[in-house]
């Protein structure tokens, strides 16, 4: 059984425990970081030494970074369904993976601690609009992509989906002007048929809002 660590309401974390599901994998699940702590302990250092979660234990095989874990859950037990050993093929995925890393998480983060986890009165609405002006643009290039193909490595869900796909839970429910993307929120709709989904990435998260601290 592979072994988990992490926060649940971590956006990486996140990306991990849908990908599991997806594949139906046994796992023991420990919640540690933010209030639940252990990023320090020595055993935890001992698998990851930058003290980030989330990390999986997979019979020996220990791996840190979540993407670095989706590729190696996926090309493992996903060959076929969510992975290509096609690399032409699998390069679909892994491009928008590596954009929704360096682009869309970074973007859309600026947004939610600007906004959210940020109080009323701390609030920088210069900082907020032009990270929600970046945000618009990342979701209007999603669209253009998704008008013609329901996942954005074609017309199969992939693990190419789930680092952008877990973003929109939150993005869509903040209070704040969001693109006018049909293609992406008919994309939106069909993540949210699939159970991973729902158990772990549609959580509550309204004890965040005005948390500065993890």
């Amino acid at each position: 059984m592979i072994k988990s660590w992490g926060r649940r309401s971590a956006f990486n974390v996140q990306k991990v425990l849908w990908l599991m599901d997806e594949l139906t994998l046994g796992y023991d699940h420990t919640e540690l970081g933010g209030d639940f702590g252990g990023l320090d302990d020595a055993d935890f250092r001992a698998m990851n030494p930058h003290g980030k979660v989330p990390v999986i234990n997979d019979d020996g095989v220990v791996v840190w970074e979540s993407h670095a874990i989706l590729r190696y859950l996926a090309a493992r037990y996903g060959e076929g369904s969510v992975w290509s050993a096609d690399p032409a093929v699998q390069s679909l995925s892994d491009r928008w993976m590596d954009w929704a890393l360096s682009r869309l998480q970074p973007d859309f983060m600026d947004v939610f601690w600007g906004f959210y986890r940020t109080p009323d009165s701390k609030r920088n609405w210069s900082f907020i609009n032009e990270a929600q002006a970046r945000c618009i643009d990342d979701f209007r290039l999603l669209d253009v992509h998704l008008a013609n193909q329901p996942f954005l490595a074609g017309d199969q869900f992939t693990v190419g989906d789930i680092p952008a796909g877990t973003a929109l839970f939150r993005y869509f429910s903040l209070e704040l002007e969001h693109a006018d993307v049909p293609h992406v929120q008919a994309w939106y709709a069909r993540l949210q048929e699939r159970p991973g989904y729902r158990a772990h990435v549609m959580l509550p998260f309204d004890d965040m809002k005005g948390k500065e601290t993890f």
